[in-house]
């Protein structure tokens, strides 16, 4: 029982989610971004919320919720799942991480509470709203461009990020649609250690002239999440206490 909630700990939601010899990786990112709905389009997006269903199986049976992720510019982000537990006789579950930009603390029903650190805020810290392609220079990341790779079946170009601080993130961006598809990190959490974990993007849908993907998968060593996403929503009202530790 305690592996099924653990796994959901390690559910970090970020907005990363996101080659010939003659193209560089600069090159890649902004076409890229011209794929996603061109530079103009994604800086006029000040605040996203994104409401949907979470499914996650397990030995055990499936488990389902609900979950919601809000980003806010130039990098908040939170999300909050909640899940029913009772079948496997654990009751309810609420795992609410957030980042105000700057600190990051993770609520959790049945683990307890704790302040985000090392890796793990480190990967925050190198994200940013509503696309990190947008400012990694401004940043002060590196990006180098590996050859192509096939990645479920589809040419793949490799994009290799290296932040200031923190391990080095690899963004697979499809060399067809040039929309970002997978993305691998590596950060330490107390319940699971050191671990690796793809997210998977998927069904991009234009939402305000923008490409959004509406499912996103999570695949680590103890699990794999599913979202699906019903309704996403750009530039409106959110509160900036929400992404603050309470």
């Amino acid at each position: 029982m305690k592996t099924l909630i653990r796994a959901l700990t390690a559910v970090v939601v970020l907005f990363w989610a996101h080659t010939s010899a003659a193209q560089t990786a600069d090159e890649i990112i902004e076409r890229s971004i011209a794929a996603l709905g061109g530079r103009a389009a994604m800086e006029k997006i000040k605040t996203r919320v994104a409401v949907g269903t979470l499914s996650m199986g397990t030995p055990a049976g499936d488990i389902t919720g609900s979950v919601e992720i809000y980003g806010a510019a130039p990098n908040k982000q939170r999300t909050v799942i909640k899940a029913d537990l009772t079948q496997f006789g654990a009751g309810q579950l609420l795992v609410d991480e957030r980042f105000d930009g700057t600190t990051g603390y993770a609520i959790n029903s049945m683990l307890g509470n704790r302040d985000i650190t090392g890796s793990q805020l480190d990967y925050m810290r190198a994200s940013a709203f509503p696309n990190p392609f947008l400012d990694y220079k401004a940043k002060g990341i590196g990006v180098k461009l590996g050859a192509r790779e096939k990645v479920a079946n589809r040419d793949m170009y490799l994009l290799t990020f290296q932040p200031a601080a923190g391990h080095p993130i690899r963004q697979y961006v499809d060399a067809e649609t040039l929309l970002p598809s997978r993305t691998i990190v590596r950060f330490e959490l107390p319940q699971l250690g050191d671990i690796e974990q793809w997210l998977d993007t998927s069904d991009y849908r234009e939402v305000d002239g923008v490409k959004v993907p509406f499912t996103l998968t999570l695949t680590n060593s103890a699990q794999i999440i599913t979202m699906t996403f019903t309704k996403i929503e750009n530039n409106v009202a959110v509160d900036e206490k929400m992404f603050v530790k309470p």
